[in-house]
């Protein structure tokens, strides 16, 4: 089954301190796929080559097995981002236009684009098409985002720390969206975010960037579901580091915290060390931070 986005081997210098290098990353129809790194480690220039807002310097991209960039003729450029929504973390429309105001101008833009799933999906939002966007609560702004990306049929989702900031209804409200969104398998989203516990409940693959490059490339599961900590004394580390192929630790001045791949590999090596589950951003931490 073709990918709805293939990034392959893509470099791009951004400035004398910054690049992307020879980053890989993609998105299957029916996947949701977290995007994580820490502030200034490459996502969103990442996601502006994706969508051809950047030339790069090296390797290719595909959407929707449509080979694409920042030099794609105007044709396939609109063609493509038509089938793309994206959701900010901040609401890009006009502050002073009013709801409907917006869809006057986006139509134009969106061979596909479906009145009655708008009118819909605001409803449902509650959501007066007559209210300004400036009026517009943080939560309500990125629920008008992805009603205008589902308005179009957009077949792909990029969601660029979208979730940042909003209270813990709105954001699972939003989250239970994205869910609906690539139920059918033939759709999916890039999910850029911070909030490390939304992926957890929602991502299929985790990706992580720093300093430009991937580091790391997992399914969800294998992170929340097989990954150990332990909690255990330097005296122990040792052993631990010996015996366990993959360990990384991080140090502190009374004892020390590893990483393991296979929890229940070590519950059985080291029954008397506590082995606890790991997060998304213990995963993350110990991926950047962690040392043999």
């Amino acid at each position: 089954m073709t990918n709805l986005l293939d990034i392959r081997h893509v470099s791009r210098k951004v400035s004398h301190s910054f690049s992307l290098r020879d980053v890989s990353l993609s998105v299957a129809p029916g996947e949701i796929v977290g995007f994580v790194g820490a502030n200034g480690a490459g996502k969103t220039t990442t996601i502006r080559v994706a969508l051809g807002l950047q030339h790069v310097d090296a390797g290719e991209i595909a959407l929707f097995g449509e080979p694409f960039g920042a030099g794609s003729p105007d044709d396939v450029r609109r063609r493509v981002r038509a089938r793309i929504g994206l959701v900010l973390d901040t609401c890009p429309f006009p502050s002073e236009l009013r709801i409907g105001q917006v869809v006057t101008c986006l139509k134009p833009a969106f061979p596909q684009w479906d009145d009655s799933v708008f009118s819909l999906l605001i409803k449902q939002f509650g959501v007066d098409p007559k209210t300004k966007v400036k009026e517009l609560s943080r939560g309500m702004g990125m629920k008008l985002q992805i009603a205008v990306a589902l308005s179009h049929g957009a077949d792909l989702l990029f969601l660029d720390e979208a979730t940042a900031g909003l209270d813990p209804l709105a954001r699972d409200e939003i989250l239970d969206m994205l869910q609906a969104f690539v139920a059918e398998g033939d759709r999916g989203v890039l999910l850029s975010s911070h909030i490390t516990t939304d992926l957890e409940r929602i991502a299929d693959r985790v990706v992580g960037i720093d300093e430009g490059q991937i580091v790391f490339d997992v399914p969800r599961e294998t992170i929340t579901d097989t990954v150990g900590i332990v909690r255990c004394t330097v005296a122990q580390v040792e052993e631990i580091l010996e015996c366990v192929p993959g360990s990384r630790v991080m140090k502190h001045e009374f004892n020390c915290d590893v990483f393991v791949p296979n929890r229940f590999e070590f519950v059985q090596a080291f029954p008397e060390i506590a082995c606890d589950r790991a997060s998304v951003g213990d995963y993350l931490h110990f991926m950047l931070k962690g040392g043999r």
